[in-house]
């Protein structure tokens, strides 16, 4: 049973994510796209095991997974990414799921992957708990989290928006559980859910972007938490964002790019596990 700011946080995900399937897509999956590879070697998903791709998204593991052979299912809790997944790849059995209630028996499944999933639920225990029913024993889980501290890619929006003093709104609920967001921070919760044979590692790669499109995926498209903020400020508020945003893009401008694109470092850890 979650608790009440469980329940607040994942109302509110649920609101920032709605209808945002498109614009997830055209900005902000390329990026999640890089650790998928190590993600699918970490959950050994190979021709014919059964995986579950949890909180899917846009379908990039799910296509990576069907390229290996797998007999893949995939959940994600916003209908719209369900609908873009299913119109992308039908040959994918897609469902509507909300963790952490999946529809799907006991140990019905070999891999489980969640590639940047955990931090979008108000319990990530309870979450990895239920992925590990799911799990047959020995089957393995994989998962994906933004680390922090956070590579300079990463901050450029919140300083941006930090520099114009558009700070958030007080009171935002939290996850029910309070973890470090490194390898070890994550391989805690894994263990806690009941996971074996836990280890992991930090992955990390230069995103290049455009930097009108890279502004415009979260200003104007409103992606994620900062895009949220973005899209709550009045127009003069965020033009003064925009500003500070121009300004330090300038730090990680690519100097051999003839089209000024931007180097954006990322971190992300990943961790995975068994089921005894």
């Amino acid at each position: 049973m979650t608790t009440a700011s469980a329940s607040a946080f994942d109302t509110l995900e649920r609101r920032m994510w709605a209808g945002r399937a498109a614009s997830y897509r055209r900005s902000a999956e390329r990026l999640c796209a890089h650790p998928v590879p190590g993600l699918l070697d970490a959950a050994q998903v190979a021709e014919g095991s059964g995986h579950l791709d949890v909180g899917c998204g846009t379908g990039t593991v799910v296509e990576a997974a069907l390229a290996r052979g797998a007999r893949v299912t995939a959940v994600d809790a916003e209908p719209d990414m369900v609908a873009a997944t299913r119109a992308r790849i039908p040959r994918a059995r897609v469902v509507h799921a909300v963790l952490p209630e999946l529809p799907f028996p006991d140990g019905g499944f070999d891999s489980v992957t969640a590639n940047f999933v955990l931090n979008h639920v108000g319990d990530p225990i309870a979450a990895l708990t239920e992925i590990h029913r799911v799990l047959r024993p020995g089957g393995r889980v994989a998962v994906t989290l933004w680390r922090n501290p956070n590579a300079a890619g990463q901050t450029l929006l919140g300083r941006a928006v930090q520099a114009a003093g558009a700070t958030p709104a007080a009171g935002r609920p939290g996850p029910r559980v309070d973890f470090a967001r490194t390898a070890d921070g994550v391989a805690g919760l894994l263990r806690a859910a009941g996971f074996g044979d836990v280890a992991g590692a930090e992955v990390g790669w230069e995103h290049r972007a455009d930097r009108e499109e890279w502004w415009a995926g979260f200003a104007e498209e409103g992606i994620g938490t900062v895009g949220a903020l973005l899209g709550a400020l009045t127009d003069a508020r965020r033009a003064a964002v925009k500003e500070h945003y121009d300004r330090l893009a300038g730090e990680l401008v690519d100097p051999d790019a003839p089209d000024g694109r931007l180097v954006l470092p990322h971190i992300a850890v990943l961790v995975r596990g068994g089921k005894p």
